[in-house]
């Protein structure tokens, strides 16, 4: 089942570690099938030297294991709830980057200081809220994504635009259309966040990007009328 998905997975999985956005088993991407309602995700736990796409589990969008012989990723309910309230991702990837995390960890928004920022999320990556007490003790994983949900919905934040979030004293989620995406996003947050930090070592002033040079960096490589790159 999902074999084409499961690679892809796989190899997406792989690209965390050689990025440098994983350490040890700190980190899981998954992957969807719309229209089959199935996503596929990382075993848990298991060291990345070890997988083979064969090990990726595929799990239906109840959360419920309809295929694998090892256990789902730890985040699978987070990742679940993504899947059922941001209907247009294909790929998901949480990571404890250091950087992004040092972020989350401050409960800092990532501010849009440079172009760099610009070009893949338009406007500040959202810190969440923090768990309360009795939603750490009960679903855990599923109540991240809850607060997740929660927080683009009550910030008005299109999770399409902002493709990323920090979930409070946790760390770094991003999405995409694709796994592969995904990861990509999660390596551009994570870039970003140390250009932030030394950025905002080096002054107290206000350096956000204006929001007319936002636009342009946003959308010349998004929308109908991005030009950034080739053309097929």
């Amino acid at each position: 089942m999902l074999e084409s998905l499961k690679k892809e997975v796989y190899e997406a999985n792989m690209q965390l570690s050689k990025l440098g956005l994983v350490t040890f088993t700190w980190g899981n991407v998954s992957g969807i099938d719309r229209d089959k309602g199935l996503f596929v995700i990382k075993p848990s736990g298991v060291e990345y030297d070890k997988l083979t796409p064969e090990d990726m589990v595929v799990v239906n969008l109840k959360g419920e294991v309809v295929e694998g012989k090892l256990n789902p990723s730890s985040d699978t309910p987070t990742h679940t709830v993504l899947y059922n309230k941001f209907p247009n991702i294909g790929g998901i990837v949480h990571t404890h980057s250091p950087w992004a995390v040092s972020f989350a960890e401050a409960g800092i928004d990532l501010p849009a200081l440079g172009t760099t920022h610009a070009d893949t999320f338009y406007g500040k990556v959202p810190v969440s809220d923090a768990l309360t007490e009795e939603e750490i003790k009960t679903a855990y994983e599923k109540n991240t994504g809850d607060v997740i949900v929660r927080t683009f919905k009550e910030r008005n934040i299109d999770p399409e635009a902002v493709p990323g979030v920090l979930v409070r004293q946790h760390g770094p989620f991003t999405w995409g259309v694709t796994p592969d995406k995904a990861v990509y996003n999660a390596k551009v947050l994570e870039v970003v966040a140390e250009m932030d930090y030394h950025a905002l070592q080096l002054t107290r002033d206000n350096i956000e990007v204006p929001q007319y040079l936002l636009d342009k960096h946003y959308y010349r490589k998004h929308g109908e009328n991005a030009y950034y790159g080739q053309k097929n």
